[in-house]
Parts: structure tokens; C-alpha cells; sequence
């Protein structure tokens, strides 16, 4: 069956993770994803933990993708990279601003090859402004737009969340969007364009609850105090006897005070919103929750309309029932021969008339490089020489 995005050639040149997340999204809905990657490869093959001879994190985002080994420093390098944007759609690159110019490989330069190119940068800062050429991690885009700030216990420090929120929602899904939007105005218009995606812009964008909360109610420093950081008893976590947790969603009234007479404290429901009483409630709450552990709660609160839902482990998640009705975990069994089992995530777009397909192919390095030039129509000879002069991989 043909998928939605059939016929669409990705270039990525991106490494590590949120570049990488982007590519496996769009090559899960049929793109054909090329890895550009330099002689040792994206690092993202080995940053720990290296599961036989290559990094377990490699095999999240690099499903159903080709790779081909490049110096593109080199002048032949650059010229085998031009040859294969003409016949390409989108040029995905992870540097910081200016490298790509430097390369040679600026949008202005790729659109004269191809006019109908779409190029996404996806970078930390963003091409402009004052530190547009600064570098960055997941850390430190998140502290600068507010999100680590406002994340933690009202009595404690800032703490730091422990998905990559930046690199993956803020980065790697807006450049999937923007992408999505280029090749839809290329339908349009016939021309590609240049996406600027920033992954402190796009931890920003998801900052929206956060800053109409935070200015509506002209209170600052409120870490952990508000209504949806934990602040209040109807939002909240609560311990267990056997020290795991659940989490309560009880916002709407309903939902409170069913919650209030299924734990035995009718006398709550009326101070929900009582600012005061909120400390004190969370603690009267617990002391009640944790005289039965978790699972036990879990049965009682069973046949409830509550949001109330079990605060999982990472290896739970992957067993819990609702996460295989929906084969949100698919497993490479005994990853490179170590007797490891490694579950990755499945696609999180369900769409019933071009769905996602996935094929758990991961590309070793520089494994398509010949088939690649060859469809460039470099002769044996030629690639043979490239490989002598260390422009493509052995």
C-alpha cells in the first residue's frame, strides 16, 4: 500500500535525537530518509549505553532509514551532496547557524540546484537574534524558557524533567509540522523554502497554560503552588503504602467529590479551592493513601469516574494494557545478540486511511552509500575511488 508521504526524499543530517525523532516520523509514513553522516557516524550510534556495538538509543530514532557516509568537507564530498539534493525534497540539518553556509550548503545555494528544496534547520536558539550561535542542550533551552523553573515541589529546587521535552516536542515534532507545511505549499506554489525551527521557540510554544496563569493571576514565584504544578489537592501525587504512587486529576467538582467519598473524606469536598487549606488537605489525604499500596488503590478506584490513574514505572508503561490495545511499544528481541530485549516507541499518529508502517530496519553505517551514488550514476570505479580518498566510508 502506497503511504502518504511515498516519493518524498528526505536528506538528514541531523545526529543524536531530536532531528533524528523527526526524520523516523516522517520515514514511518512512507518518506524514503537518507542519514548523511560523516565518516564515524552520527554520535548518536554511540553514546551510552551501548547495547553490543551500538548505542540503544540509535535504535529509537532510526527506524526505516538509509545511510550513506560522507565527507562533506571535501570537495568531491560536497559535490556527491549537491547531486543528490537535486533529486531530493527536504534537507533536514542539526547545526548551528552558519554552518551550513560554511559548508556551501546554505538555502540560497540548494534552492539554485533545486527550487523545489525544503531545508529545516532545526536549532537550538534559532537563526537570529543575540544567541543564535550559542550552543545548547535540552537543559539549558528549557531553563531559558521558563519550563524548569516552573517544574518542581513548592518547598525545593527547580527540577529537570525527565523526558527530553525540547529536542523532541518542542523541536523535532514542530520541524515534522513545518515540513508537513512546506511540502503543502509546494503543491501550491512549485518552490521549496527555508524552516527555521528552534527548540528554546518551541519550549515557548508550549508554555501557553503556564503564562496565561502565571499573568492572570499576577503571582510570581509560585513554583509547585499552582493549580496545575501541584499546588492544589485535587491535582496532585499521592504515596502508597509500598512507597509507589498514583496521581489524581479531580479538577472538575465531579470528579472531586466522587474522589472525597471513595477515599472517606466526605469532609473535603466543600475546600477544594480553599487556597489556605490546601497543604493540609494533601497531607490528610495521604495518610489515608498510604494504608494500602498502590495497586490495592488501583481496585478500589476501578469503577470510578475520577482521573485518577497509576504513576507507572517505565517498565509498567511497557506492559500496562492500554499501551498494547493500542501497540504503542513495539520490541527488537535479543538487540545485536546480548540476550537484550529493547521496546521503542511506535508511532503516536493513527490515521485510518494512510497509516504509519512500521519496519524495524536500522540502517549500519555507510550501508547504502554504493547504491546511492550508483543512482547518482557514479561508475564502480568512480565510488571505488571516493572510498580510496576517504570521501565515502568503507
Amino acid at each position: 500500500m502506497s503511504q502518504i508521504l511515498s516519493g518524498v526524499r528526505v536528506l538528514d543530517l541531523s545526529r543524536m535525537l531530536a532531528g533524528p525523532f523527526c526524520s523516523q516520523i516522517l520515514s514511518d509514513f512512507g518518506a524514503e530518509v537518507i542519514k548523511v553522516e560523516d565518516l564515524n557516524g552520527d554520535t548518536g550510534r554511540w553514546s551510552p549505553p551501548i547495547v553490543g556495538d551500538q548505542s540503544a538509543i540509535f535504535y529509537t530514532v532510526n527506524r526505516n532509514k538509509k545511510s550513506i557516509a560522507l565527507d562533506l568537507k571535501s570537495e568531491d564530498g560536497a559535490e556527491v551532496f549537491k547531486r543528490m539534493v537535486a533529486i531530493s525534497d527536504v534537507v533536514i540539518d542539526q547545526f548551528r547557524p552558519g554552518v551550513m553556509q560554511r559548508l556551501g550548503f546554505g538555502y540560497d545555494k540548494l534552492s539554485e540546484i533545486n527550487p523545489r528544496i525544503i531545508c529545516c534547520s532545526l536549532s537550538g536558539y534559532g537563526m537570529t537574534g543575540p544567541m543564535s550561535e550559542m550552543a545548547g542542550h535540552d537543559i539549558n533551552f528549557l531553563s531559558m524558557a521558563g519550563v524548569i523553573d516552573n517544574t518542581g515541589g513548592s518547598d525545593g529546587r527547580p527540577c529537570i524533567p525527565g523526558v527530553q521535552i525540547a529536542g523532541m516536542a518542542g523541536g523535532g515534532m514542530y520541524a515534522v509540522i513545518a515540513i508537513l507545511l512546506a511540502l503543502i505549499d509546494r503543491e501550491k506554489t512549485g518552490r521549496g523554502q527555508f524552516c527555521d525551527i528552534a527548540m528554546l521557540d518551541g519550549s515557548i510554544s508550549l508554555m501557553s497554560y503556564a503564562l496565561g496563569e502565571l499573568f492572570g493571576s499576577q503571582r510570581s514565584g509560585n513554583r509547585g503552588k499552582e493549580i496545575l504544578t501541584g499546588g492544589f489537592a485535587c491535582y496532585n501525587l499521592y504515596r502508597c503504602k509500598d512507597d509507589k504512587y498514583f496521581s489524581l486529576g479531580a479538577i472538575e467538582g465531579k470528579f472531586w467529590s466522587e474522589f472525597c467519598q471513595t477515599l472517606g473524606v466526605p469532609q473535603l469536598i466543600n475546600s477544594q479551592w480553599d487556597i489556605s487549606r490546601q497543604d493540609e488537605m494533601h497531607r490528610e489525604i495521604e495518610l489515608v493513601t498510604q494504608q494500602k499500596n498502590r495497586d490495592e488503590w488501583m481496585e478500589i478506584f476501578s469503577g470510578a469516574n475520577i482521573c485518577l490513574t497509576p504513576v507507572l514505572s517505565v517498565e509498567e508503561m511497557v506492559e500496562h494494557p492500554q499501551v498494547k490495545a493500542r501497540n504503542m511499544i513495539h520490541v527488537l528481541k535479543d538487540l545485536n545478540q546480548t540476550g537484550i530485549d529493547l521496546p521503542v516507541p511506535a508511532p503516536a499518529i493513527v490515521m485510518s486511511q494512510s497509516p504509519a508502517q512500521v519496519n524495524l530496519i536500522f540502517p549500519k553505517l555507510g550501508a547504502d552509500t554504493d547504491e546511492l551514488l550508483a543512482e547518482l550514476e557514479f561508475s564502480p570505479e568512480q565510488i571505488q575511488s571516493l572510498r580510496d580518498r576517504r570521501v565515502i566510508g568503507s
